[in-house]
């Protein structure tokens, strides 16, 4: 009955190893996929990615439409009354305005004709017309700032806002997908030392079985040997279920460049880690610290909320002078202006139109309230600044902390490991001499798998913290 019982149990589990057996034996020969692929996946095809890049261009698009208010524009109408045998009026008028930029200027050329019996004295030519070529120019309200330029430099700052903003976003997604790729890379780790324990343990089993056979063990330790096999296996398909969900959670970041999803193969490994040289550099924090003062994306958006409220807070000014605005045409019966000037063309007594406007509201209280307002803004503004940059530096420290922490950590762990394994070998050495139990050989080399899978946490927790750290300054690793 005994051997029965034996046989029976050596049949169950030699079954099912015989496959993980297979996959390890494989693995070797199995594409590494690593974060460098990972990377140009992401930056090339990623929909998120390409999303990000329309960020600057509609701001482009928006300096775009503020450069239009400096296009020039033609105007041109045509009016024609004739009723009876009388021409009442036959208006044509057409103007060409060029604004320019220097001190919000306006360029006009224009040609006017207006005839008839009952056209106003006031607008009436001869039948040649009367062309004119003439500058508005304001001296008071709007001389260095206008609507239009506060608009177009606004516009030019809000392209930089974006510029910051996409870099943002895009090392929000890299961060994300790197600690995909660590969770994968921690899974495949836990589901290999698994099946490298069931190895030890099947190998076990069938010695101690037939050790059995031969009378050399009790049939206790076959049967205690059969659990600790069932146990593992067991632990292997939650593990193997983990490492499905990781390569699932994974593939979310690969496309190709149709854009259409892609899954990462399931013959795909994780790059292969240097134990020994996951020590961050010395110098590292203070050249992140540095680079966050100056390029951290987020402090980049507040650099051009800055330069838009200085912008606005200039122009609020403007609008606290008076309007006064001159203008000044020449006028000519020419119908071009590829024709000599007349020789009593001029300003002083020749043929000329002037106009000058002013304006002033008695008690500005609209403009100085406006521009109180800017200037709260800019005084938030101002605090934010400060609050941020102290966050971003206390972030990044602490990061730094971390990563120097799991480095520590790291080493101390491959030194207990060390241990374990002299342990493991010295009880092996003791139960072959019967002088120990196959339990106290379980336990160690259980303790062994359990700190070899506590190894790869720490060096995952390592490799994020890494990741964290660059993704808290404001770039990338």
């Amino acid at each position: 009955m005994i051997r029965f019982c034996i046989g029976f149990l050596l049949c169950l589990c030699f079954l099912a190893p015989q496959g993980h057996a297979q996959q390890i034996e494989d693995v070797s020969f199995h594409r590494t996929f690593t974060v460098s692929d990972l990377e140009d996946f992401l930056m090339t095809n990623h929909p998120v990615v390409k999303q990000t890049l329309l960020l600057s261009e509609t701001a482009k698009a928006q300096v775009l439409q503020a450069l239009g208010k400096f296009d020039p524009a033609l105007y041109t109408s045509f009016n024609n009354k004739h009723f009876g045998n009388t021409a009442y009026y036959n208006q044509w008028s057409s103007e060409l305005k060029v604004p320019l930029w220097l001190a919000g200027a306006d360029l006009k050329v224009g040609y006017d004709r207006n005839v008839g019996a009952y056209t106003n004295p006031q607008s009436r030519t001869d039948r040649a017309g009367l062309s004119a070529l003439g500058i508005s120019v304001p001296l008071g309200q709007g001389l260095f700032i206008d609507g239009r330029r506060n608009t177009l430099w606004q516009a030019e700052a809000m392209l930089g806002y974006a510029e910051a903003q996409q870099v943002k976003e895009i090392n929000g997604i890299w961060f994300q997908a790197v600690s995909d790729y660590w969770n994968w890379y921690y899974a495949y780790k836990q589901y290999i030392l698994l099946v490298e324990g069931v190895k030890l343990a099947e190998t076990r089993f069938r010695a101690i079985s037939e050790q059995t056979l031969l009378g050399d063990k009790p049939t206790i330790d076959s049967v205690e040997a059969a659990i600790t096999v069932q146990e593992r296996k067991m632990e292997l398909a939650k593990y193997d279920i983990e490492l499905k969900n990781a390569r699932l959670v994974l593939s979310n970041h690969l496309w190709n460049e149709q854009q259409q999803p892609l899954e990462l193969p399931e013959d795909a490994v994780p790059d292969s880690i240097d134990r020994n040289a996951l020590s961050p550099n010395g110098n590292l924090l203070a050249e992140l610290l540095e680079q966050a003062e100056t390029n951290h994306p987020e402090i980049l958006q507040l650099g051009s909320k800055e330069l838009q409220l200085s912008i606005e807070e200039r122009y609020r000014r403007e609008l606290l002078k008076p309007k006064l605005n001159l203008s000044g045409t020449l006028l000519s019966s020419r119908r071009n202006f590829n024709e000599q000037l007349p020789p009593d063309y001029d300003f002083n007594w020749g043929n000329y139109k002037l106009g000058v406007e002013f304006a002033f509201p008695l008690f500005l209280r609209n403009e100085r309230g406006k521009l109180k307002e800017v200037r709260l803004k800019q005084q938030e503004l101002i605090y934010d600044q400060t609050i941020l940059g102290r966050n971003i530096r206390n972030d990044v420290t602490l990061k730094y902390n971390d990563l120097t922490a799991y480095s520590r950590q790291i080493t101390l762990q491959i030194e207990n490991i060390i241990s374990q394994e002299t342990l493991l070998r010295g009880e092996l050495q003791k139960f072959d001499l019967g002088e120990t139990t196959l339990f106290i050989i379980n336990s160690r080399e259980s303790k062994l798998i359990d700190m070899q899978i506590k190894r790869e946490g720490l060096i995952v927790n390592y490799q994020k913290a890494l990741a964290e750290l660059y993704y808290k300054a404001g770039t990338r690793l």
